[in-house]
């Protein structure tokens, strides 16, 4: 009697991808219906990450900043003698040190604005040699 090397349609074969001897889980056969108003309702319910999401969520983490901001200022009410070229002025340390971190991001803005002019400068003059 000669065998075949075709494979017996009635057993099927094991896949590739799992070792021998485990078994892939089956995916369920049926369901559960649908109700065709509650699946509406779900896609219309569920934005997920929006602009008003972020804006809320920014604007939450702003107020807890400015509270904290405030209570290094009351809890930092001493007087300190500033001098600033021929200006001589006293602030109290808080409030001082509130408008120096001030005056560094106002020179990183525009250390960061001249950067992004630079680059949309290259970046026009690329596009208009391409075209």
């Amino acid at each position: 009697m000669a065998t075949s090397d075709a494979p017996d349609p009635d057993v099927t074969p094991e896949p590739t991808d799992t070792p021998r001897g485990t078994t892939r889980p089956t995916p369920p056969t049926s369901l559960p219906p649908v109700d065709p108003d509650q699946a509406a309702l779900d896609r219309h319910t569920s934005l997920g990450h929006t602009k008003a999401a972020a804006t809320w969520t920014g604007l939450v983490i702003g107020v807890l900043v400015l509270i904290l901001l405030l209570v290094f200022i009351l809890q930092n009410l001493d007087q300190v003698a500033l001098q600033l070229f021929f200006w001589e002025f006293s602030l109290p340390l808080g409030v001082s040190l509130l408008l120096a971190a001030i005056a560094g991001a106002l020179i990183m803005a525009l250390a960061g604005g001249v950067r992004i002019l630079q680059i949309r400068r290259v970046a026009k003059k690329a596009r208009s040699a391409t075209h």
